[in-house]
Formats: C-alpha cells, sequence, structure tokens
C-alpha cells in the first residue's frame, strides 16, 4: 500500500562452535538494541564447552532466540563449515518473511544502535544491499581498527537486504564467502559498505585472520582463499605488505602470501564464476591505480542500470 512504512523485521542467524568465553557478550549486546531481532536462531555446531547451556538460559528467557543443535563433527572447520551451519539456521524459517538478514558471530560486543542505523541507512539508499559498522580489537587495553576496507560488509557481522540476498545467490559455501559476496553485489548493481562510525564500531573478542589452530594457518588459509576467489597476484601482493604492519608483523603478510602461491602452485581449483572472477581482478587492477574509493564510486554509477533492472 503507498505510503505504508516499509518493515524494519530482521532474522540473525549465528553459526557458533565452543563460544562459551565469548557468547555471553554477544547475547547482551543483541538484547540490548534498540532495534531487536524479530527472530534469532543460533546453530550450536557441535559445541565441546558451556556454550549449549549458556544458549538454553537465554533462549528460556526470550522467545524469539531458538538454539539448534548439530553433531559434534570433531573440530572447528572455519570457511565452508560456518557457511553450511548457517544454511542449517536459515533452512529453519522462511527468507520472506523478513525484510533484512544477518549473519553474526558470536564473539563480538555490539554498540546499542547498531542495527537501527545499518537500517536506517538502507532505507535512505534502496541500493545499499549489504553494509557492517567496523570492527576493532583490544590491544593493550585499547581498541584498535582491524583496518578493514569500506567496499565490503564484514563477514563476522554481514547485514543484508533479503532480496539482495537472494538475488546473489547468498553465500560460498567455501573460504573467502565473505569477499565473493560483496563482489557479486557490485557486479549486479547493488552497493556494498561499511562504516567507522562510533555507534556502528563493535569489539571484535577474537582478531580476524586467526584460527582454531594459530594465526599462521589463518592467513595461510586467507592466501589460498584469495587464489580460489580469482584475486589479481599483484594486488594480492600489495595486500600482504599492507598486512604485514599490524600483529603478528610481517610474518603474518608472509604466510598469506604462501597460502596465495601454496594454492597457485598446487593447481587448486578456482571459483567456478569466470565472469565474476574477471570483474574481481580488473577492480582490483584498476584499485592499484585510482584508489578504492575512486573506483567502487565508478563501478556504481556504470551499474545503476544493472540494479534498476534486480
Amino acid at each position: 500500500m503507498t505510503g505504508q512504512t516499509p518493515s524494519r523485521d530482521y532474522l540473525i542467524v549465528s553459526p557458533a562452535r565452543d563460544e562459551a568465553a565469548y557468547m555471553r557478550r554477544t547475547l547482551d549486546s543483541v538484547i540490548a538494541q534498540t532495534v531487536r531481532p524479530a527472530r534469532w536462531i543460533i546453530v550450536d555446531d557441535g559445541s565441546t564447552d558451556a556454550s549449549p547451556e549458556i544458549l538454553a538460559e537465554y533462549a528460556a528467557r526470550h522467545d524469539w532466540i531458538t538454539v539448534i543443535r548439530r553433531e559434534d563433527r570433531g573440530r572447528r572447520v572455519v570457511g565452508p563449515g560456518v557457511i553450511e551451519a548457517f544454511y542449517a539456521g536459515l533452512d529453519a524459517v522462511t527468507l520472506d518473511d523478513f525484510t533484512y538478514l544477518c549473519k553474526l558471530d558470536l564473539d563480538l560486543d555490539l554498540p546499542p544502535r547498531y542495527f537501527e542505523i545499518l537500517i536506517e541507512r538502507m532505507e535512505a539508499d534502496p541500493r545499499i544491499g549489504t553494509c557492517s559498522g567496523k570492527p576493532y580489537v583490544c590491544r593493550g587495553g585499547q581498541l584498535v581498527s582491524e583496518r578493514r576496507g569500506d567496499e565490503m560488509s564484514v563477514g563476522m557481522t554481514k547485514f543484508y537486504r533479503c532480496s539482495c540476498f537472494k538475488a546473489i545467490g547468498g553465500f560460498v559455501r567455501g573460504v573467502m564467502w565473505d569477499a565473493i559476496d560483496s563482489h557479486k553485489a557490485r557486479q549486479m548493481g547493488w552497493k556494498a559498505v561499511s562504516w567507522d562510525h562510533p555507534d556502528l564500531n563493535f569489539e571484535h573478542l577474537r582478531p580476524m585472520g586467526s584460527s582454531h589452530l594459530s594465526i599462521w594457518e589463518g592467513r595461510r588459509r586467507h592466501g589460498a582463499g584469495q587464489w580460489y576467489m580469482g584475486s589479481d597476484p599483484l594486488y594480492y601482493t600489495a595486500t600482504c605488505l599492507f598486512r604485514m604492519a599490524e600483529p603478528p608483523y610481517v610474518l603474518g603478510g608472509l604466510a598469506m602470501a604462501q597460502g596465495y602461491v601454496g594454492a597457485w602452485w598446487r593447481g587448486a581449483a578456482q571459483h567456478e564464476d569466470a565472469g565474476l572472477r574477471a570483474f574481481i581482478r580488473a577492480y582490483q587492477r584498476e584499485a592499484l591505480l585510482r584508489g578504492k574509493a575512486r573506483t567502487v564510486a565508478r563501478i556504481e554509477a556504470a551499474r545503476a542500470d544493472a540494479w534498476t533492472a534486480t
């Protein structure tokens, strides 16, 4: 009906395994939101710590929280395992019942107006398909930015317009799902963005790029994922150099490079969408010359008609 206020109903799906050390802060910060989710599906992916007891406690107090328990697979599986658990939660509801969707990790502390502001910004610009705030990590008693680009929504809190999520075909069930989705959205004319703002910046309780095995394994996995995504070698070299300036200094960037070169050397498979891989490489090469902001602005202007047609 004309003039009807758009629904702000949003669904959160949280895949989680062995997050007892962090999850209370995430649970409490979502409960304290000025705009709460209509539903929150938490998928306990075989936790072996106190996670099931904590989740049962919160679900008993809040009827909009539902916990799904999956069998213990014997280990934590990042990348494809996380997305597999995410879809186990998403399959339990009807996505058409919601306007927005968030994939949310349980190792975050969100500011109270986080979702309210994201929704306001998406209402103001209907081309924003996915967005987020920025992650900060505590180092030496101070919150320090994890330095994520403005042209992506971050993986630990992917907030989506459901129509965009469906248009891009959802998440790839593999490593680098959290970058491929933003590139695919931009290719189709949507905007993908994150903002550095006091009411949107959140604390990431576990450093990004780490792993249940070690931070070195996490960085190597990231490099292999960049190969899978089809990243340009020169662009990724610049990325590795950029990451050498943060802990673990120098070696973290080298581990990322090792993962990329190793995947190339083994002839590892790449994402099946050759057109998207070419789009990503073209974006990266232009960004090296013109900068990310100018390149993204040009692509958004050039792809406006593609979005209108979706």
